[in-house]
């Protein structure tokens, strides 16, 4: 047998039923898969299950009792080496080397695949991140989200979710008006208006606006009445910074499959059939000329107004169709991931599912996440302005400063809820203090170790004999088990960090086995089966920290 997790659970669940068939455990209904985890000290075995615990009360039986009884039949299966019942009724497994050994063939055989899973599988998620306004570049806090968002998406299809990657352009509104006064503005030579954009950015658009006119026989938009003139930038400008949005993204390799432009939401009528929806399920009010929506029965702090008393629509009607349209278009799950800024938001948005009938929350039918802030240093200082963007510092100037597979990586491996400190001085350093160097390096060296060894003749083809393997090797392949859970895990409490913590610590082990075990024989020394053995080991490292690093949209590179 192998040493998955999912084959382990698998044997422990047949155990109980052949105990239950045999009368030794009176157990009805149907058995739950036992879930079987790393014990924390590896003094206690490979692998450690509470099965016992959490079925005891319903065999009517004590805890230890009915471990017992798992024990003596797990005893007798192939690859166990040993079991041993603890503390109030833990089962802690030992497997034979050979048994653990097999799964650096597992690893190999399944090759990109090694860590996926059928979790999600039926369900469909719409991941909505970044969703930056398109009035300038894309700041370092929609970095963040492009980098977890993305990463989340792959992690998610990964584990069998139908995921749909949508980015959100608020089209509609008064920030395009500010946007396309301040095109204009710098196109005349005018200051900015008070409430505009600022950063050279904006004269880069305008001018750009002005040629492309020019370049197309049009009239010089600067000669045009003001109002008309307005429009040309505000049509074109808004046009030129959704191109150079999308490029940057791409670049950063964040790719979305969906690009909703707000307008179409009142262009095509979607807010008023969201309206009317809503007004059918009785959960909408008129007061003071202004039409209400009751999110105060569905736990907002306050009602919220929808269309004002003038008649124009406040922005959260926008939210109410755009919602109702992504699950009419199939999604069991919407993810919004919004800045801090956003947090107040939560209460309405979840208000508004269930005013829909949906569930909100944490893995229901509509989900937030709240990301916090980011903070560059150099030289012990805060980054605070960018050359081009003015205020902020944007996507482009992290990359610029440290590369693609250095941001994204640093971006991904702290927990969304808290605010994070990039030192760009360590990131762009060739040394251990930088987390994706260690982990690139940890890939880099398993290619040059399974060089090293085709020169010397050692080939995996050759032989495969796990039962030769020591404790250096089985405590890397130990590592080399976690992936799968971490990975289902990361996706089930939609925490990619987990992914890239994870790899650090394999880069680690991996650091730690390399000076233990040798694959190439010493200048002494004959090829033997357990070099070749090991060599194997190498090669399903490095898989699974190519797998890990690909869900992070980070490369695996074969030499640093």
């Amino acid at each position: 047998m192998g040493v998955t997790p999912e084959e382990l659970s698998e044997l422990i669940g047949k155990a109980l039923a052949e105990a239950r068939e045999d009368g030794r455990i009176s157990l009805e209904g149907d058995l739950p898969a036992p879930k079987v985890e790393r014990p924390r000290s590896r003094e206690h075995g490979d692998w450690t299950t509470n099965m016992a615990m959490q079925l005891a009360k319903r065999a009517g039986m004590a805890p230890r009792d009915l471990a017992g009884i798992v024990k003596a039949i797990l005893e007798t299966k192939d690859g166990i080496e040993a079991v041993e019942v603890a503390g109030p009724g833990f089962i802690n497994i030992r497997l034979s080397a050979g048994a653990a050994g097999e799964l650096a063939r597992t690893i190999l055989e399944q090759g990109d695949a090694y860590g996926s899973s059928a979790v999600g599988a039926g369900s469909a998620v719409n991941l909505e991140y970044v969703s930056a306004n398109p009035t300038g570049p894309i700041h370092i806090g929609g970095a963040r989200w492009a980098a977890v968002g993305d990463s989340l998406a792959r992690i998610l299809r990964f584990t069998g979710y139908d995921v749909v990657r949508e980015y959100y352009f608020n089209d509609h509104g008064n920030q395009i008006n500010h946007f396309s006064a301040s095109l204009l503005a710098r196109a005349l030579g005018r200051p900015v208006p008070e409430d505009g954009y600022g950063g050279q950015y904006i004269q880069e658009i305008a001018d750009r606006v002005i040629a492309d006119a020019v370049a197309a026989g049009e009239p010089d938009p600067r000669t045009l009445p003001e109002d008309e003139a307005q429009e040309v930038f505000r049509a074109r400008g808004t046009e030129l910074m959704f191109t150079e949005i999308k490029e940057s993204l791409h670049n950063f390799r964040a790719e979305f499959d969906v690009f909703f432009h707000e307008q179409t939401l009142h262009d095509s009528g979607a807010v008023k059939a969201a309206i009317e929806a809503l007004r059918e399920r009785g959960v909408i009010f008129e007061d003071g000329g202004a039409l209400w929506l009751r999110t105060t029965d569905f736990g907002d702090d306050k009602d919220r107004v929808i269309v004002k008393s003038d008649g124009e629509t406040a922005y959260f009607a926008s939210d109410l169709a755009y919602y109702l349209d992504k699950r009419q278009r199939g999604a069991d799950y919407c993810i919004y991931m919004l800045g801090a800024d956003h947090h107040g938001y939560i209460g309405r948005m979840y208000a508004m599912a269930r005013a829909f009938g949906d569930e909100a929350g944490p893995k229901k039918n509509l989900e937030i996440m709240i990301g916090q802030l980011v903070n560059l240093k150099r030289a012990g200082k805060e980054v605070r302005m960018s050359k081009r963007a003015g205020t902020v510092v944007t996507l482009e100037d992290l990359v610029d400063a440290v590369g693609v597979d250095a941001a994204r990586y640093s971006l991904v491996r702290a927990s969304v809820d808290t605010t994070l400190d990039l030192d760009l001085d360590v990131l762009s350093s060739h040394t251990n203090d930088n987390p994706v160097y260690y982990v690139q390096y940890a890939h880099a060296r398993t290619v040059n170790v399974a060089r090293n060894a085709a020169e010397h003749g050692v080939a995996r083809e050759d032989a495969f004999a796990p039962e030769l393997l020591e404790q250096a090797d089985s405590d890397l392949i130990g590592q080399l088990a976690r992936f799968p859970e971490v990975v289902a895990v990361s996706g089930e409490n939609r925490e990619p960090h987990r992914v890239a913590r994870y790899l650090e610590e394999l880069a680690g082990a991996y650091h730690t086995w390399y000076g233990k075990a040798r694959v190439t024989p010493r200048a002494d020394e004959e090829v033997t089966d357990l070099h070749r053995t090991r060599l194997w080991v190498n090669d399903a490292t490095r898989q699974v920290l190519a797998n890990g690093l690909h869900l992070l949209g980070v490369t695996a590179p074969e030499n640093m």
